[in-house]
Formats: structure tokens, sequence, C-alpha cells
């Protein structure tokens, strides 16, 4: 309780600067803001999409806003005043969650901050969203230049965890068995030096092309890359709901507020 208080106190201290400072709130409402232009129109089409199917199903709402700048203010505090100012999520909830993205260029750091309502914070806790949704979705992937990839891939996790699909300590473990590249590594080493050698002796699979099949081996090559892949696409082997293309539009944010939590990370 005290930390929302402090929290609130710090927040009514910093809306007295104008409001101009934040992007107006979107009318016709929607979930996908692409203010920085760093999307393709399919791109921002898919997730507002996925994300208004999202909110009709479960009444949590997940906002992507990108922003060239942030007028001078720290990721968070942008964040958590856009929240509150565009009143994302249900009122009798506090379900909303911010995703705020800035692009990097010459003079700044790019910059990605995750902001959850206070009524999500326990299904979608600090540390997992900023070491696991952060640091291992979405920022490799926007190292790479691939920005629809990494908000694609963490609104996805976001869901999942809303949805109770998987706890978060279901989903670090998952994250952290893909981040291990070198048990993979050496079980290549292992398969292409001894065992394909073995294979080759027996059965001849190259020399006649008639006996036997290469199938199984290949499987289960498919079944181990799938199990040890790193950044792109980890969050696979769960089952998210993603691709969902339910009719219907976004109806509006609902008035919900932030308690603080959060995490953030720069490229």
């Amino acid at each position: 309780m005290l930390k929302r208080l402090s929290f609130l106190l710090l927040l009514f201290l910093s809306l007295a600067v104008s409001a101009q400072d934040l992007p107006e709130r979107p009318n016709p409402p929607r979930l996908v803001n692409d203010l920085a232009d760093v999307l393709s129109n399919a791109e921002e089409q898919r997730m507002e999409m996925e994300l208004a199917q999202f909110a009709r199903e479960t009444s949590n709402q997940i906002a992507i806003v990108t922003v060239p700048s942030l007028n001078g203010y720290d990721a968070s505090s942008f964040a958590f005043r856009l929240g509150e100012e565009w009143g994302i999520g249900q009122k009798d909830k506090d379900n909303g969650v911010v995703v705020l993205f800035k692009p990097k260029t010459a003079n700044e750091r790019g910059q990605i901050f995750v902001a959850v309502g206070y009524g999500l914070e326990g299904v979608i806790p600090d540390a997992v969203a900023n070491r696991d949704i952060i640091d291992y979705e979405m920022i490799p992937r926007f190292k790479q230049g691939d920005t629809f990839g990494g908000l694609y891939a963490g609104t996805q996790v976001i869901m999942g965890l809303a949805r109770g699909e998987f706890t978060a300590q279901e989903y670090h473990e998952k994250a952290s068995e893909g981040s291990g590249g070198f048990p993979f590594i050496f079980l290549l080493f292992i398969i292409f030096f001894f065992i394909i050698p073995i294979f080759r002796g027996r059965r001849r699979y190259y020399s006649t092309g008639t006996r036997g099949s290469s199938l199984p081996f290949w499987l289960l090559m498919g079944g181990m890359m799938g199990s040890g892949r790193s950044h792109g696409g980890s969050f696979g082997n769960f089952s998210s709901g993603g691709g969902s293309f339910g009719g219907g539009g976004f109806g509006g944010f609902g008035g919900g507020g932030f308690g603080g939590g959060g995490a953030g990370g720069s490229w």
C-alpha cells in the first residue's frame, strides 16, 4: 500500500508538468500507436487485431506506443504517465500494460519500457519483465533491427502470463533453458562427428539411396533445435493464443491506473 501511495504522489507531482509532453489519447481508440513510424501498416494491423481480441477475451489491455522522443523524461516516467493519462486497463481492475518503445538514433540509445498496472503485477513480476521479456525476447531482436519481432514476441509472453497459460516461474525456466547454448553445441559436435559416421558405415544411406530413411534423424534434429533455440522464436514452445484474429475493434480504454511495477532496458 505504501508503495502505491508513494508512486501516486510522485505521479501527481510529475503531472504538474504540461500534459503536452505526452501523446494525446488516440481517437478513435487504438492499442497500437506507432508514433515513431517504425512499423509497417501490416505489422501494426496484425498486432492491433491480436491485442484487441485479447482485450475482449480477458478485459486486460496492452497498449504499444512507439515515440520518436521521450521529451527529456526517462522511459519509466514517460510510460507510467502515459498509462495514467490514457487510462489503460479497467478502472476497477487496473489491468493495463504499456509497452513503450523509442528507437535508437545516431545520438541516443534505443529505449524499451514495460509498465504494468497494479492489478497485473502479481502475474507479471518486475524481475520477469526485465530479465526475461525485455532482455531475452525484445532487446536481442531490436539489436538486429527487428522492431516488430521484438514487440510482437514480448507482447505474446505478456498475454500468455496474463491469461494464466503459464506462470512467471514456468516462463523463466523455459527462457533459461533456451539461453543455454553450450550443451546444444556440444550435442551437435557429438552427432556430426560420432553418430553420423556410425549411420553411414552401417546403412550407407548416401551411397545407395535405397535402403533405410534419414527422416527420423532429421526429426530428431528439428526437435533438439526447437528445445535449444536462442532468442529467435523462444516463445514458440508455449501455447500463446497468438494468431487469433477475431472480428471487431478496440472499444476504448477503461480508466485503469498503475502501481509502479515494470521494467525497461536500452541498446
